[in-house]
Order: C-alpha cells, then structure tokens, then sequence
C-alpha cells in the first residue's frame, strides 16, 4: 500500500513507533527513523532496510533537519508519523514549572515543530501527504495526575484539526490516533500489576487489552490511500474505552480486592 513513498517515523525504533515502522517498510515505504538515540535507531534501520538519524523534538532545528535528511536521502517525503513522547503521572498541586515544561516541551512543542517542517516540505515538495501524530485516551477520558500530559495530547489534537485546515490545499492530510493503555516498553511497569490491568480490561467495552499492531494498523490506515479523505480526525483506539472512563482509585480497591480474594 506504500511502495514508492516515503515515511518519516519519530521515535520509530521502539513501541508504538517500531510497529509503524515495520508495517510500513512491509507495505512497501522507505522508512526514516529519528531518534534521540542513534544505536537504537540504527538498529532498527537496519533491520527493515530504512534509514536512521538522530532527532530531538525538543529542538527546532533538529526537526528541520530530520525532514531536510528524509527529503535529501530519498527525495521525497509522503508521510510522517510523530511518535514521541513520555508520561509521567503528577498531581496539580505538585506540578512544578520543571515538570510541566519537559512534559510540554514533548507532548506539544516537539510535536508542533514536527506539523510545521513536514507540513512545509510536503507543501513544497507538491505530492500531498499524510501527517499521523499518537494521542492518547486521556485526552478524552481525565483521570488524576494527568493533567500535564493529557492537556498537551488534547491541544495536539485540537492543533491538527487546524494543520487539516492550514495544508488542505496542498492535499496535506493530518490526524491522529488516541491509543488506550497498551504495552510498550514507557507502559511495562504498568503491566507487572495484574489488578490494575484487570481494572482497565473492565472498563473496556470489547473486555479486553489492545496491541501495538493496532495502532500500527490504525496508522496505516490514515496513511495509505485507504485514508485519502479522513484529515483533521482523531481516531480513538481503545476497544471503546473512550465510551466509558478510566478506572478511579475507587475501582482499582475493588478489582484489587476482588484479585486477593480469587488469589488468595
């Protein structure tokens, strides 16, 4: 679905980001990884025949870049796919200016950076395009010590209905998939608490944990010609959880003591 193009991948070499970057290279794409650390990225490169440079998102400049690297080695730039980011959970009343601005400098900045450079070289280049930012579930559904992260997945979101708006003319297509909780290595920890996977997987309405190949097949999607007239979309993958809320404190006491006494 994507032979002859080629596809700029933030933060492809692990999670979320390596399973977009393996469905694209088998769907055909030439495939960028950026990265702020080289031996990883290098080592997924070349594992599905791409190419990888390092990026941090935090720095205009390296985006700018990162594009210009992309453009310069295949000569084109079809899609770009921001997968970078980080989550740390911290109550308002302890968000601290340093916190909320490396959060910030990720979730929203970095990401806003990436909208522009590829938006501008996509304009340019004259083939259209394909722009897929990750989002997350708690932008729909607020939960404790989120505010810092979701708030910026939220503004993310709300920025690329207008990146739909801004490049609709040059046929720049941008979207973005709000994943549920999912296991990557940033989540592992999570999954090492059987009850509280229990607590998510009760208030998912298929009753069950979703995988990165989802949201690989999610961005695909957005990204190949089966996409061609969504833009200016989240796509919330999250077997329904959206419908619902995410687990309180109140639910988690009652799954984890519901788990002791089936364990016991």
């Amino acid at each position: 679905m994507l032979n002859g193009r080629t596809a700029v991948v933030v933060g492809g070499h692990s999670g979320f980001g390596e399973a977009i970057s393996r469905a694209f290279a088998k769907e055909g794409a030439r495939v960028v990884i950026g990265a702020r650390r080289a031996d990883i990225v290098d080592a997924v490169a070349f594992d599905i025949g791409g190419l990888g440079t390092t990026c941090d998102i935090t720095d205009d400049q390296d985006v700018q870049a990162l594009v210009a690297f992309a453009v310069e080695k295949t000569g084109r730039l079809d899609i770009f796919v921001n997968c970078a980011g980080y989550e740390q959970s911290t109550p308002i009343a302890d968000l601290t200016p340093e916190k909320l601005t490396a959060m910030h400098a990720v979730q929203i900045h970095g990401a806003m950076y990436c909208i522009r450079h590829a938006g501008n070289a996509m304009r340019q280049l004259g083939n259209g395009g394909s722009f897929v930012s990750i989002s997350s579930l708690t932008a729909h559904n607020p939960a404790n010590g989120l505010a810092a992260y979701a708030s910026a997945k939220s503004g993310l979101e709300y920025a690329t209905k207008i990146a739909a708006v801004e490049y609709g003319d040059a046929n720049i297509r941008f979207n973005t998939v709000a994943a549920s909780l999912i296991e990557t290595p940033m989540t592992s920890r999570v999954f090492s608490v059987a009850p509280a996977i229990q607590a998510v997987v009760e208030m998912t309405p298929l009753g069950r944990m979703g995988s990165v190949q989802d949201i690989a097949n999610a961005a695909l999607y957005l990204c190949s010609d089966l996409g061609s007239y969504v833009t200016g979309q989240t796509l919330c993958v999250d077997g329904g959880a959206s419908l619902l809320a995410l687990p309180t404190p109140q639910i988690y006491a009652d799954v984890a003591r519901r788990w002791s006494q089936q364990h016991a």
